[in-house]
């Protein structure tokens, strides 16, 4: 893992959450991206040295909606950048951290990602992200 990439929020309403998160930062969102595959709209702010996804659902029943339904809006997730991110998920396996996926998937901001199951990293989910080729 070469550095902390983004944080991801989950919200309720995407809009809501850009003019908020847009008057606290004092810039708007740079991008809106629709991940199909896994049922969220996202957001992003560029704060320099770490970005702030805003992850909101377009299913009832996607991980995101399930997630706020049990915990409520706030703190999803902490991504890491990644080289080498299969290299990485089979270090990860052989260190006993359980993955949400065999192989990375594509996810929004043109990045493959892998998610490390929160019971293996003391109720924090983790993501891997690597840029896409």
């Amino acid at each position: 893992m070469k550095k902390l990439e983004h944080i991801g929020i989950a919200v309720k309403d995407l809009d809501a959450a850009n003019a908020l998160f847009a008057k606290l930062f004092g810039k708007p969102h740079y991008k809106i991206e629709a991940v199909e595959s896994e049922g969220v709209r996202t957001s992003f702010f560029d704060l320099g040295n770490v970005k702030i996804e805003l992850v909101a659902s377009t299913k009832p029943d996607s991980a995101i909606a399930k997630f706020i339904e049990k915990r409520g809006e706030g703190l999803h997730h902490l991504a890491f950048e990644s080289e080498g991110i299969e290299n990485e998920m089979s270090e990860l396996k052989s260190k006993e951290f359980v993955l949400l996926s065999e192989k990375p998937f594509p996810g929004a901001d043109n990045k493959n990602v892998v998610f490390i199951h929160p019971k293996t990293t003391n109720h924090v989910l983790v993501e891997l992200c690597e840029e896409r080729k």
